[in-house]
């Protein structure tokens, strides 16, 4: 993986530059990406930009430490490849390499992961405010455009541009959460008021594992 899964700014999309069309569903029949239209919010956009301000030291630290970690497995990763290019190589021979190189960077990651929690925190308690208002979003924009089936994008073949209707949600959304708070309250845990809270995994920032997947994969 790269810095991107890292830095906060890299999971955080542009919002949508274009109104929503007049008539967006097509028979009746439209799609819509929900969890895209929780990142494309006024309120998530605003908070993504002070989230990368309040906790800018700690992301600075963890990617920082992610590049130099990066170069620390570099040894492991080559010992790991020469392994699997042996004559003769088996399961049992690889396996050494492979849990060495397995064990560090699984440190990493948990070193990375207490890096970016606040962050990490801070964004999921984003979502799940917005998440909150995500149903009545879908139901407003949905009565208004006389949408009888929406679809997730994953569900439909082929759709046209109208039949999008994520800016209609957008705009509900922005309507209806104006702004939301960064800072969890005290005790605060991720769904624990059962909120079905729609985190995009490009854009929830887990922590940056070294790569090295696609490193061995170059390697067999």
């Amino acid at each position: 993986m790269t810095s991107k899964n890292l830095m906060l700014a890299a999971a955080f999309v542009a919002p949508a530059a274009v109104a929503a069309p007049a008539q967006a569903q097509v028979a009746g029949i439209a799609i819509a990406d929900a969890e895209g239209a929780i990142q494309r919010s006024r309120a998530f956009q605003t908070a993504v930009q002070q989230i990368q301000t309040q906790y800018k030291t700690q992301l600075d630290q963890a990617n920082t430490r992610r590049q130099a970690l990066q170069n620390e497995l570099q040894p492991l990763i080559t010992a790991y490849q020469n392994a699997t290019r042996a004559p003769n190589a088996t399961q049992a021979s690889v396996a050494p390499a492979a849990q060495a190189l397995q064990t560090r960077e699984r440190a990493a990651q948990q070193e990375l992961a207490r890096l970016t929690e606040p962050a990490q925190r801070a964004q999921a308690y984003v979502v799940e405010q917005i998440a909150r208002q995500l149903n009545t979003a879908v139901q407003n924009a949905v009565k208004t455009r006389n949408v009888q089936l929406l679809l997730t994008p994953q569900a439909a073949l082929f759709a046209q541009p109208a039949a999008d209707l994520t800016p209609a949600i957008v705009t509900e959304l922005d309507r209806l959460v104006p702004s939301v708070g960064i800072t969890p309250p005290a005790g605060w845990q991720p769904g624990q008021a059962g909120q079905q809270a729609a985190a995009p995994a490009a854009t929830t920032p887990a922590p940056a594992q070294p790569a090295s997947n696609q490193r061995r994969n170059q390697g067999r």
